[in-house]
């Protein structure tokens, strides 16, 4: 009983002087860090942190530590080819990242469970009015996190063509276990990108949600997109724009990074796909992974 009222006080307490500390003004102090390429202090940065957070580096495509230019690249660093592979199945729907499912479900009465008696609005996490949302209510979701150990590169869960890109400002509290339990609405709350595709499975949203010290949010077409952690208001653009052609990506391909990690959230319509009925809360996941199969209705 003791232990249990003592992570209870601590996890508040972190909430609690997150509220009061400048997010933003960390956040852009530890990108600028990150990028870094005086070698004895990216060096030591690096070899730390592959050292706390027992990274195996046999997974990477480059393993030597010292060859990364900065922080922010041995971050986001590539794997190599053979470590991920993909689901077999043609109607697979795979993990976008390396990470752990925080919430999965179904999208009830347009609302998102985000831990036990915290929720929030669809509408309010894509950036969009509750009528364009209404195309996820009774559909499913998925939300996995990303820890610092993990690969921070997000790749597509189904083939698909990219329709829209909503940039979404906003808070930038922390997304660990702790936070949702404890700050209404976080994923509502938070800087945000949410990615549109039409698929096999009609329309996918993957959301790409920010945190503190999370350095910057880009995806495979528009690059970086944070920083700057700018402004009050969303930012959306439709695909294609005039002049353009369309962009189709293949399940598997990268569609976007995290610079430092956070949490993606992946959202499908009503009857169009079913979760694996094995998967669980709290249960770790990996790029490539069946989650899901095409062409049933979500149940989990």
């Amino acid at each position: 009983m003791t232990e249990i009222t003592t992570i209870s006080l601590g996890a508040r307490l972190f909430v609690a002087v997150q509220y009061l500390l400048p997010q933003r003004l960390l956040t852009m102090a530890m990108h600028r860090l990150a990028l870094v390429r005086w070698q004895p202090l990216k060096n030591l940065l690096i070899q730390n942190f592959a050292r706390i957070y027992r990274i195996d580096m046999t997974l990477a495509a480059e393993p030597d530590l010292t060859v990364y230019p900065h922080f922010n690249a041995f971050f986001t660093r590539a794997l190599r080819p053979d470590v991920r592979p993909l689901a077999p199945e043609p109607a697979a729907i795979v993990s976008p990242v390396d990470g752990t499912i925080s919430q999965i479900g179904t999208i009830t009465a347009g609302r998102i469970v985000q831990a036990k008696g915290q929720d929030y609005a669809v509408h309010e996490l894509l950036g969009i009015t509750p009528a364009a949302a209404q195309a996820f209510v009774g559909g499913q979701f998925v939300t996995i996190y990303l820890s610092p150990r993990d690969y921070h590169r997000i790749h597509m869960p189904l083939t698909g063509t990219l329709t829209a890109q909503t940039y979404v400002p906003g808070r930038l509290f922390s997304v660990n276990h702790s936070t949702a339990q404890l700050v209404p609405r976080l994923f509502a709350r938070n800087e945000r990108v949410a990615c549109h595709f039409a698929t096999a499975a009609e329309e996918m949203a993957l959301v790409l949600v920010g945190a503190m010290i999370v350095g910057g949010i880009e995806t495979v077409w528009a690059g970086a997109i944070t920083p700057p952690h700018r402004g009050r208001k969303s930012e959306r653009r439709d695909f294609p724009t005039a002049g353009a052609g369309t962009l189709a990506l293949e399940r598997g391909a990268e569609m976007g990074r995290f610079n430092l990690g956070s949490t993606v959230i992946l959202l499908f319509p009503p009857a169009r796909m079913t979760w694996d009925a094995a998967l669980r809360v709290g249960q770790p996941v990996q790029l490539g992974q069946r989650l899901g199969t095409v062409g049933a209705q979500g149940k989990i």
